[in-house]
């Protein structure tokens, strides 16, 4: 199956980067430039790195270190905290 269909990059390929020491998307980038034109395969690539024990990625790691929701999981209600009384209220953003 293609992960990127932009340089016909497949699911095996990327698979044997991993196997090869690839621990990271721009890894995988460097050895067969999957990931490096729309982007839309990053997010697979991303996967296949975590099913085969790489770490997650840094944003991954930097929003569970901020207290902030994965965008893959649903919304479990507000995540801000109240306001100060006469302070108006943060609205949190959300991934388009």
């Amino acid at each position: 199956m293609y992960v990127c269909m932009c340089h016909a990059v497949t699911e095996d390929q990327v698979k044997k980067a991993i196997d090869g020491g690839a621990g990271t998307p721009r890894q995988i980038a460097k050895g067969c430039r999957a990931g490096t034109d729309c982007g839309s395969c990053v997010r697979r690539i991303q996967a296949l790195l975590g099913e085969h024990g790489a770490r997650p990625c840094p944003t991954a790691r930097l929003a569970a270190k901020l207290g902030l929701a994965d965008p893959e999981a649903p919304a479990a209600g507000p995540t801000v905290p109240a306001p100060a009384p006469g302070i108006a209220p943060v609205v949190p953003l959300r991934a388009a």
